[in-house]
């Protein structure tokens, strides 16, 4: 059983650890400590049910619906696309001085519905739940297996999202400073942009397929 479990836990670390647009925004609210573990939260309780889902079949019925990732594709690239566009504002406004840090402080409502925007308009989270470790767990001849394999994924994307908010929130003085705020609303707004334009060129592939 523990060895299932230790299966999962690692094919789940070589998905989640590549720097994707859902672990950004946990690195930039952890950095402004911006209701961060609450985030955490939401997107290890998102990915532990998509997990379970995954081992239970879900992928089976999502494969009859293909007009389901288009949609989901679409609108992660442009809500990938206008949170880029936010990021690269902050960089060249530069508007991280006491009064206008206050306004960039996102209430927990909208941590709540920008969270799950990474975490559900995200196609590849559905292939990687899904598909990937709810394929690789119909290995395993027995429910309790495909279970114990879900849960040791689950407990690395619990591990990993508080780790990542913690471990940000921590150092949030040092990268906090206007000259590195302005490097990471950079970098992160041209990372999601390429994020955007690759899920959207996704799409547009799906699409053409249809056709």
């Amino acid at each position: 059983m523990m060895e299932v479990f230790t299966e999962g836990f690692l094919l789940q670390a070589s998905l989640i650890l590549a720097l994707g647009a859902q672990n950004l925004f946990i690195i930039d609210v952890g950095i402004k400590k911006n209701n961060h573990i609450l985030a955490a939260t939401i997107c290890a309780i998102c990915d532990v049910c998509l997990i379970l889902l995954g081992v239970l079949g879900i992928s089976t019925l999502l494969s009859s619906i293909p007009t389901f990732k288009i949609f989901i594709g679409v609108l992660g690239a442009l809500f990938l696309l206008y949170y880029a566009v936010l990021k690269l504002r902050e960089f060249f406004v530069g508007s991280f001085d006491s009064k206008n840090k206050a306004q960039l402080v996102l209430s927990k409502k909208i941590i709540i519905l920008t969270t799950l925007s990474f975490t559900l308009l995200n196609p590849h989270v559905y292939i990687d739940a899904f598909f990937l470790i709810g394929g690789y767990s119909t290995k395993f001849d027995f429910m309790t297996d495909k279970l114990s394999f879900g849960l040791g994924a689950g407990v690395f994307s619990i591990i990993w999202f508080y780790f990542l908010a913690s471990f940000s929130s921590k150092f949030s003085t040092f990268l906090s400073s206007e000259k590195n705020m302005r490097c990471t609303s950079l970098a992160t707004g041209l990372i999601l942009t390429i994020l955007a334009y690759k899920l959207g060129m996704e799409s547009i592939g799906e699409i053409q397929k249809i056709l």
